[in-house]
């Protein structure tokens, strides 16, 4: 079947459209998405302005014209950090509803960390053992740790790159600002970090999503055109000497470097700061990327969820 994926997150609107059906890899057909940036719409109060409210619902329908010009028989929508936190969520969602017609499912931080660690399991299979899977958002930071396809452990944390440039990097932070940010982002991180390691170190830790894909590139990771089958990882000792740069490189030299859209170059910094804090606290010297996330992971529950024809000879 095809399938259409509409994700509002905090940073972007993404619709995937994938073929797909069980025991086989979501083949993508085609991709539709626009900046949102709707973690930075909101008001000092946490409400989403109407400005980003707008901009959310010509999205959708456009998104919603595109599943159905591509073919979609279904189309799965989903919104995560930026509308689940924003204190006027309810109203975004029936503003969403009543101009388009489409029910925006508001996935918790849990079940977010949980569908990521679905699709990074799916990817690596069982040969991967217990797997640590780190995911730093727009609006938040999941976390998520197991040896099954569900975690034993996975939580959100609001400590997303976009959240944290709206919060903190106003203006440019100085040497003081930065340590204090570093030491608050260990202790938020470590306060549940037994959650994870009580059953055990990790056999293999795994990243996902636009933030991390863009810091291994920085790192030297392959670039996305060499394909997703290329390893990539993201090493804790290269990070941290490309940290200690990227906290000096004016807005357009951080917009320059390879992997970083112009768009996000303000949340390098933010985003590689979180990395760098959960590389130290869970003692992991690197992370392997995953080209699968949170819309595999939303997909691949979908084809769970529907009968298997069994065909009789």
């Amino acid at each position: 079947m095809r399938l259409g994926v509409l994700d509002i997150g905090s940073n972007t609107g993404h619709l995937l459209v994938v073929d797909a059906h069980g025991g086989a890899a979501p083949l993508p057909a085609s991709s539709h998405k626009q900046p949102l940036r709707l973690a930075e719409h909101l008001d000092d109060q946490g409400a989403v302005g109407q400005a980003g409210v707008d901009a959310l619902v010509e999205f959708t329908a456009q998104a919603l014209l595109v599943a159905e010009e591509r073919g979609c028989s279904e189309t799965l929508a989903f919104a995560t950090s930026a509308v689940r936190d924003a204190v006027n969520s309810e109203t975004v969602l029936k503003t969403v509803r009543e101009r388009t017609g489409v029910r925006l499912e508001v996935l918790s931080g849990e079940d977010e960390a949980r569908l990521t660690f679905l699709a990074v399991r799916r990817w690596f299979g069982w040969s991967a053992g217990r797997l640590a899977v780190f995911d730093i958002g727009g609006g938040s930071l999941e976390i998520a740790g197991g040896s099954d396809e569900a975690p034993d452990a996975a939580w959100s944390l609001p400590l997303g790159a976009a959240r944290l440039a709206r919060t903190h990097f106003g203006d440019v932070p100085d040497a003081g600002a930065l340590r204090d940010l570093r030491r608050d982002l260990r202790a938020d991180i470590a306060r549940n970090a037994g959650n994870l390691l009580r059953s055990g170190r990790p056999d293999r830790a795994a990243a996902t999503s636009k933030t991390f894909r863009s810091l291994a590139r920085i790192c030297g990771a392959a670039p996305a055109g060499d394909g997703p089958l290329v390893r990539r990882v993201l090493r804790l000792e290269t990070l941290r000497e490309r940290v200690e740069e990227l906290t000096t490189m004016p807005a357009d030299a951080l917009a320059g470097l390879p992997g970083v859209s112009p768009s996000r170059a303000h949340q390098i910094v933010p985003g590689a700061l979180v990395a760098e804090a959960c590389m130290d606290v869970f003692d992991l010297a690197e992370l392997e990327i995953c080209p699968w996330a949170l819309r595999e992971g939303v997909i691949l529950q979908r084809l769970d969820q529907m009968p298997h024809i069994v065909g009789v000879g």
